[in-house]
């Protein structure tokens, strides 16, 4: 039996609490609940309800679809708590569907659409793969990386792109009230994607400068808002190519939970040598709480095994990591949420 602590999945019905054999058949079909949520964030859903509740027949007009069809796959979503039949055919948006809305400050659509689609799936239909030979069942899967799937396929790469700005308004105010970044004057944002975050930064100290630092194809689409005139756009592979100099503070948010420890002590090395004495590594990232404890980082450590062949740390594994690497954290990082690890 599950101790007290154990994170036990509680489902409930009118009769009672769902029965231990039905909950784990339920678990075993979840891809049954991945569909429902992907298909109803790509047909926009929940930006058509925004103004209130509506007939499926509208829904289905508005959003070009089979009615009945469409019926179907509401119904069972409500089942969720993820949209709500107020009236016979009738449904309406939930707190929860609220965040399958496109024009919301703290939308996960872009993120579900990443999560749900067919590429990723079909990774998670080959984890024993990754599970035995400690190697991404992407690779063995697709015959690519999901690094050169993304270079090999825009839309792919858009969507992806969109997740990761998604979640740095997400997180970012989150980072900015949680961690005092003192007074930086030149900050490195090392695989910063399309630059939000670095934004949010140079606007919060406005007499700093910013470099913003990944991939030619995902700079060429980076918004610096209105801080364009202070920050640097450099496209490069931060596995290769040089990397800024000159900088007080660089940051990797969510970069190196992607990577094996072989590849992440790599990046780390070679930032190392530009990391001066005097300057700051900032690294936003997650770390693993022990044993049982409910932890969303033991989640998306099966997307960094399967998909990217990267990993969520412990804190011990941290500290083994930048050591190997020449660096030391100043401070103990909280465990069990996203945090900053300043690393000198």
């Amino acid at each position: 039996m599950p101790d007290a602590t154990s994170p036990a999945l509680d489902l409930v019905t009118p009769d009672g609490p769902v029965p231990a054999r039905l909950k784990l058949m339920l678990l075993a079909n979840g891809q049954r609940f991945t569909a429902v949520v992907h298909t109803l964030a790509e047909l926009g859903v929940a930006d058509v309800l925004a103004g209130g509740p509506l007939p499926v027949s509208e829904i289905a007009d508005k959003v070009g679809c089979d009615p009945t069809q469409l019926h179907r796959v509401l119904r069972f979503a409500a089942l969720l708590g993820l949209f709500r039949e107020v009236s016979p055919e009738v449904f309406s948006l939930t707190e929860l569907a609220e965040g399958l809305r496109e024009d919301v400050q703290d939308s996960v659509r872009d993120a579900i659409l990443l999560d749900g689609s067919e590429r990723f799936n079909r990774a998670f239909t080959a984890l024993t793969h990754s599970v035995r030979t400690g190697k991404p069942a992407f690779d063995h899967v697709h015959g690519l990386s999901f690094w050169d799937y993304l270079a090999s396929d825009t839309t792919a790469g858009r969507i992806f792109d969109a997740a990761m700005t998604g979640i740095s308004r997400r997180l970012g105010t989150r980072y900015l009230e949680r961690h005092d970044f003192g007074q930086p004057h030149r900050i490195a944002d090392i695989g910063g994607g399309r630059g939000y975050f670095l934004a949010s930064l140079l606007e919060r100290y406005p007499e700093a400068q910013g470099v913003l630092f990944d991939r030619p194809s995902v700079v060429a689409g980076a918004s610096l808002r209105d801080v364009g005139d202070r920050a640097k756009i450099v496209g490069g592979d931060f596995f290769t190519d040089p990397l800024p100099t000159g900088c007080d503070t660089y940051i990797l948010k969510m970069v190196l939970h992607d990577w094996t420890d072989e590849a992440a002590g790599q990046l780390l090395q070679r930032l190392r040598k530009v990391v001066t004495h005097g300057a700051r590594l900032l690294i936003l990232e997650q770390v693993v709480l022990p044993m049982n404890s409910w932890d969303p980082a033991k989640l998306l450590d099966l997307d960094m095994m399967v998909i990217m062949g990267g990993r969520e740390r412990s804190l011990n594994e941290w500290q083994r990591l930048l050591e190997g690497a020449g660096f030391r954290l100043t401070h103990n990082p909280p465990a069990g949420d996203w945090t900053i690890l300043e690393c000198v």
